[in-house]
Order: structure tokens, then sequence, then C-alpha cells
């Protein structure tokens, strides 16, 4: 069993900052990238950021300059540092990590965790 456990979620004022965290826990063997995804209402899933085991990232253009991801390999923890939040950032962030739970396992598989609400108001 692969957990992923979301916190930092909340209500922000437009312009100011969030912090999220994901730990994955369980019977894992090794993680290579971890991410984080958002949903809007009315719209589809989302690649916010993600970030590889060697530390390599990749962002939307929507949020270059505002928000960086970075990682704990030793804690299995992915962070999401949010600044200069704005109204379009209002969503549910899902964390997400491909893992491998066993040394012969062929592929990665991807666990999401349960999402967490942020909201961008004034």
């Amino acid at each position: 069993q692969v957990r992923l456990e979301e916190s930092g979620g909340g209500l922000v004022q437009p312009g100011g900052s969030l912090r999220l965290s994901c730990a994955v826990s369980g019977s894992i063997f090794t993680i290579d990238a971890m991410g984080w995804y958002r949903q809007a209402a009315g719209k589809q899933r989302e690649l916010v950021a993600n970030i590889r085991s060697g530390g390599a990232t990749n962002y939307a253009d929507s949020v270059k300059g505002r928000f960086a991801i970075s990682r704990d390999n030793a804690e299995n923890t992915v962070y999401l540092q949010m600044n200069s939040l704005k109204f379009e950032d209002t969503a549910v962030y899902y964390c997400n990590a491909a893992v491998k739970k066993a040394s012969t396992d062929r592929i990665w598989y991807a666990y999401w965790g349960q999402g967490t609400q942020v909201t961008v108001s004034s």
C-alpha cells in the first residue's frame, strides 16, 4: 500500500503565498517523478510542476517564476512553494508520484493524493 498525504492548502488573498507538502509512505522501493497537478471547477486536471529524482524540474507556463517545486528524497516528500498567487490559481491541487514498490518492478506505478483545496480570493 502506498499513500500520499497532502497538506498546506487554504484560503489566501491575491499576491499571497502558500506552501503545499506531500509525503509518500508505505511499501516503497524507489520514487522517480513527483509532481503537482490541479483541477479547477469545470476544467480538466493539468500539470503544475514536477521534479525527477535527480532534481530536474518542469513547470506549466502559467506558474513559471511564481511557483517552485522541491523534494526531500530522504523523507519521500515533495513541496510546492506558491508565490504571487492569482485568482486563476484557485483549484484542488493533487500530488502525484511514480513509484516502484520492489526492485523487481518493471514499470513505474502512478499514485495520487486525495487533493487539497487552494482558494485565492479577496
